[in-house]
């Protein structure tokens, strides 16, 4: 988040947090417990060169938006020069376990980031272990950098400072296949690096060999690292066209990314499960066609009937994409869920989902050769959703295929009665 320099919102609005338990503001503290940003008790108390003392979450994130100057002095001031108060830190400490009778908790010890040198040699020890095929001080070592770099906000951008991705990434290029736990620990805190731009490692994970034990993590780990492979597999195919060319050639990712669409594990899961697909699928009518006869049309309508505004708007651009192809609108044509639940989704979600819909029925109704979608569609109202729509407003190509769509709606409206709404709650959503 970066502040506009003409507008800058103020600091102790901004930080103001609600971390404190609400019977400590009854309490009278001293004032030198309380960060000057947040005006709250501080629970890792630095010192700034400049003399002043702040929580360092606090004075942390407040140079991080870019601001390079001491809130209370105005001096100019960078996070290096932050140095650890233990004298208020553990004042604060007996001043809280004096005050435990009034609901006080002991603010913990606080642990000391890493250091540049110290992320330095652990990924040196790290990288030799590799090459050594040490399985043992190996996972003892990726354990360590993992718990690092999940601990704080910090210790990740120190590991990244010296190239940690890079040397994560050569464990699987040297393809310690006898010691699969340590690649699973590896792919995550990988995962935990997220994001940062260096192709060249998503190149060097897109071998055939580093792409496979990704894809068995995929397959057998436990949900985080199942997320972990997902996430790092998006990257991949986010990065470029031609690396998301070399995934969708790989046995077996196509069919666990479906079944994870399938048979949602987690929330998140599921949605980068849809992310990864859409760039596998984009312009590609072999894996499209691979997706569709995997069961994904059902998958995905399945999912659009009880689905959150992210969601719904990846299952509408997977839906669309799977629809410029013959095959893909069949299997919406047939599904009886597709009409009344695209029809639902029309005005309820957002502008991007109100055009994506506008789109895949387009799409299905224009090319239906029995003209059965275009009769579901008046059943359900939506020559009124879609007049309604070119009277609000919309872009020039989702007016041209709403005024398409209303065309062809009139061209059969004579022959069925209209009716402006359809409860399909009783529909049966598992369509053999």
């Amino acid at each position: 988040m970066a502040f506009s320099r003409k507008k800058r919102p103020s600091w102790s609005k901004l930080f103001k947090s609600a971390t404190t338990p609400p019977i400590v503001s009854e309490l009278t503290f001293p004032g030198h417990f309380r960060c000057p940003i947040s005006l709250d008790l501080m629970k890792d108390p630095v010192t700034a060169p400049t003399g002043i003392t702040y929580d360092r979450e606090n004075i942390e994130r407040w140079l991080e938006t870019g601001n390079s100057t001491c809130p209370v002095t105005n001096m100019a001031l960078n996070s290096h020069g932050l140095i650890p108060n233990h004298t208020i830190r553990r004042l604060i400490q007996d001043w809280c376990a004096s005050n435990r009778s009034h609901g006080v908790d002991r603010i913990p010890t606080p642990r000391i980031p890493i250091t540049q040198l110290e992320a330095f040699d652990l990924l040196s020890d790290f990288s030799s272990a590799t090459k050594l095929q040490d399985k043992e001080h190996h996972l003892e070592l990726i354990t360590k950098v993992r718990s690092l770099i999940k601990e704080s906000e910090r210790n990740r951008r120190c590991f990244l400072s010296v190239g940690a991705p890079a040397v994560l990434a050569s464990a699987f290029r040297f393809g310690n296949s006898k010691s699969p736990v340590v690649l699973r620990e590896t792919l995550t805190a990988l995962a935990g690096l997220l994001p940062f731009e260096d192709d060249n490692i998503m190149k060097e994970l897109s071998s055939s060999e580093s792409l496979n034990s990704i894809i068995q993590i995929m397959k057998n780990g436990d949900i985080s690292c199942r997320l972990s492979s997902v996430t790092m597999l998006k990257k991949m195919a986010s990065t470029s066209k031609d690396l998301a060319k070399s995934l969708a050639k790989q046995n077996g990712l196509i069919e666990g990314l479906t079944e994870f669409i399938r048979v949602p594990i987690s929330t998140h899961l599921t949605k980068v499960s849809l992310a990864v697909t859409f760039y596998l699928i984009s312009n590609d009518e072999t894996m499209s066609k691979k997706c569709v006869n995997l069961g994904i049309v059902h998958s995905l309508l399945e999912i659009l009937v009880d689905s959150d505004k992210n969601m719904t708007e990846k299952v509408l651009i997977i839906l669309d994409a799977l629809c410029r192809f013959e095959f893909g609108r069949e299997k919406a044509c047939e599904h009886a869920l597709t009409v009344p639940v695209l029809a639902k989704k029309m005005f309820r979600v957002s502008e991007t989902a109100t055009e994506f819909v506008v789109s895949v029925l387009w799409k299905v109704c224009r090319n239906c050769r029995r003209s059965n979608c275009l009769v579901e569609c008046l059943q359900v109202g939506l020559l009124q959703k879609m007049l309604l729509l070119l009277q609000v407003g919309c872009s020039e190509t989702t007016k041209e295929k709403a005024t398409e769509m209303i065309k062809l709606m009139s061209s059969v409206s004579e022959k069925f009665e209209c009716v402006d709404t359809m409860d399909f709650k009783g529909l049966n959503r598992r369509i053999s």
